[in-house]
């Protein structure tokens, strides 16, 4: 089964519905359309080995759940499925009757406080990470090894590159000799002539890790180097994940982002007090409200109302409301998996005998 087989087989489409900020009521001008939905496998596919959980069009605007993953992930207090069974009835575009039997009165559970929060949890550490990339951009020029060693030099250190300079000296000059039992230490040699065929602290400009040369016994030492290799290793990893993001950030939201000054992403921040507003909702009245009634204030927040270290401390005094919530809340520890298969069950049959 793929999205273009669902699309020709409209049948086997049991509900379809508008989700995401335009059912939150959150959604801006800008906003895209996103459409979330449930589909049944032809009965021959589903006995098959080809189950197939989830369709989805090209940009992942669309997505349709087959029925028993649907239930499965309601089953597991999946917040982005518990919001899809509870869309407000402007946003469904269709609802097969049969849906009438997976009610959330048969998920609820006390388990919603570790995904709505967990997810908030993880809008947080999205937020933060933004953060710490729009406060410490890198520059495009990619440093080298030779940036992250340093010479010894009476009872300190000095860069590399400053010791090069200060003793007119070239790096492709240079031969590294190991030094046994000393880790990322080495011995300095040079070659004034150009004669002994040193390989040079870096062999190539794009190399990675120093290079070792062949010295001769009565070569002189020059200095002692040591190479911060973790250090080169951890800037790296930054420097990919920083330029990864610029090349892959939305543009129009990160230019959002700047506008309003607050160094952090907003629509992050946004999702998560609704998560944990939700999440509170869900544990102490065990109702499912996906249009928010505090929109206006989920939109100030969006539109970088507040500063990050105040946004940071009303999400934890949300998480705090959370865990009470929990600790007083009716709901039950668990969903009960054996009615929910039951009504699985019952549903295939249904559908698979035509009624």
């Amino acid at each position: 089964m793929t999205y273009k087989d669902l699309q020709s087989n409209p049948n086997l489409l049991l509900y379809d519905c508008i989700t995401g900020s335009r059912a939150y009521g959150t959604d801006l001008p800008t906003s895209d359309t996103d459409i979330r939905g449930v589909f049944i496998l032809p009965q021959p596919e589903f006995y098959s080995l080809s189950y197939t959980p989830q369709v989805a069009d090209d940009t992942n605007d669309t997505i349709y759940y087959e029925l028993g993953r649907f239930v499965e992930l309601l089953a597991k207090n999946n917040p982005n499925m518990l919001e899809l069974l509870a869309t407000p009835p402007a946003c469904i575009r269709y609802r097969h009757p049969i849906m009438d039997h997976l009610t959330p009165e048969l998920f609820l559970s006390k388990k919603c406080k570790d995904t709505f929060g967990g997810y908030a949890y993880a809008q947080i550490k999205k937020a933060r990470g933004l953060n710490k990339k729009i406060v410490n951009p890198m520059p495009r020029e990619r440093q080298t090894p030779l940036d992250f060693c340093y010479v010894l030099r009476g009872n300190g250190s000095v860069p590399l590159r400053q010791w090069l300079d200060d003793n007119g000296l070239e790096q492709s000059r240079c031969g590294l000799s190991a030094i046994p039992h000393f880790r990322e230490v080495y011995a300095i040699h040079y070659d004034v002539t150009g004669d002994l065929g040193y390989a040079g602290i870096l062999r190539k400009p794009t190399s990675n890790d120093l290079s070792l040369s062949s010295i001769p016994k009565d070569a002189a030492i020059l200095g002692y180097l040591h190479f911060n290799k973790d250090g080169y290793a951890t800037y790296c990893k930054d420097y990919k994940a920083y330029w990864n993001w610029v090349e892959e950030r939305n543009e129009a939201r990160y230019q959002t982002n700047l506008a309003h000054g607050a160094e952090y992403d907003s629509k992050n921040m946004m999702h998560t007090f609704r998560l944990l507003e939700m999440g509170i909702e869900i544990l102490r009245e065990g109702i499912i409200l996906v249009r928010r009634p505090n929109r206006a204030e989920l939109l100030d927040i969006r539109r970088g109302k507040y500063d990050y270290d105040t946004l940071l401390g009303m999400a934890e005094d949300k998480m705090a409301e959370l865990e009470d919530a929990y600790a007083q809340s009716t709901l039950p520890p668990a969903v009960d998996m054996e009615r929910v298969n039951g009504v699985l069950v019952g549903m295939r049959e249904r559908w698979y005998a035509g009624a």
